[in-house]
Order: C-alpha cells, then structure tokens, then sequence
C-alpha cells in the first residue's frame, strides 16, 4: 500500500488517503493547512504531502464543524480548543450556543416565509387556477406587498416596515 506506510511507528498518509478517510476534497484539505486549521504536512523527498493521525483527527473535527454550519471562524476556535487540555469546554458550549440561536433565528424566518407560500398557494388554488397570469393572486400578491422576509431586512436596518407606518 503506498498510501499508507509505518515511519518511526507514525502512521503517514498521502492527501488522498487522508481525502478518502475523513470525507473532505484535496483542495478542502490544502486550503485547511493553508489557513492554519491542520499543520503544514511534512513532505517526501518526492515533494508529496504527508500526514499523520492527528490531521485526520482534526480534518474530521473540522468536518463536522462545518457540516453543522459553523462559519470558519467559529471552527478555528473550536479546533483550538480541541487542541488544548488547559481550557475547560465553556468557550467551546458558547460558541454552540449562539450558532444554536441562529439557526433558531433562520428556521423562524423560514416558517413565516413557509406560511406566507403556503397562503398564496392555497388562494390561487381557490380563486384563480387556470385564468389569465396577469390576474394571478400569487402574483398580484407578490406586486403589492411587502414578503416577510423583506419586512425583517427592514426591522434589522431600523426601517419600518411599510405594513406597520
């Protein structure tokens, strides 16, 4: 197996290898060394990358951050934290925390969007299917309010929303 060989009883994987077993792209694991997330991989006298266990640790740990959705910088930190037996896990249940709190935040804002399709779907089903587009009530909707998406935009930029001023 050239892939995988035993130096001074440390495993050393090429980044195909490494690619395969924790489930990322080539180019994700480069750009991970290049920004600093995993160690610069040791090379062979034929200029070819290799790693050991550890980097396959951290590029699943990474992974999985990032399949969760935590943004890069979010995932620098817990990856740090990983790698540090002198902090305790509240920086780590923080960084959780507000990540939870934005996807509560983004799965209300979707609810409210799901309603509001689910109303224009229904009224064109009872009052218009098969007419002429034009008269369309999703689209006549659509034409004169605000979505509420649009509303919350407004909200964050501290406008009022045009329904409410």
């Amino acid at each position: 197996m050239q892939e995988l060989s035993m130096k001074n009883h440390t495993l050393q994987l090429t980044i195909g290898a490494l690619a395969e077993r924790t489930g990322l792209n080539v180019s994700a694991i480069r750009y991970y060394e290049e920004v600093g997330l995993i160690p610069e991989a040791s090379r062979r006298p034929s200029g070819h990358r290799v790693y050991g266990a550890d980097a396959q640790e951290m590029l699943t740990l990474i992974r999985h951050c990032r399949d969760f959705g935590f943004s890069l910088d979010d995932t620098k930190a817990l990856v740090s934290l990983a790698s540090s037996a002198d902090t305790d896990c509240v920086e780590a249940r923080e960084i959780a925390q507000v990540h939870l709190d934005t996807v509560r935040a983004k799965l209300a804002e979707l609810s409210a969007l799901e309603r509001s399709l689910s109303r224009f779907v229904v009224a064109c089903t009872e009052q218009c299917v098969g007419g002429p587009a034009p008269k369309c009530t999703i689209l006549q909707d659509l034409r004169l309010s605000d979505s509420p998406l649009a509303a919350k935009r407004a909200a964050d930029n501290g406008a009022v929303p045009r329904c409410c001023g």
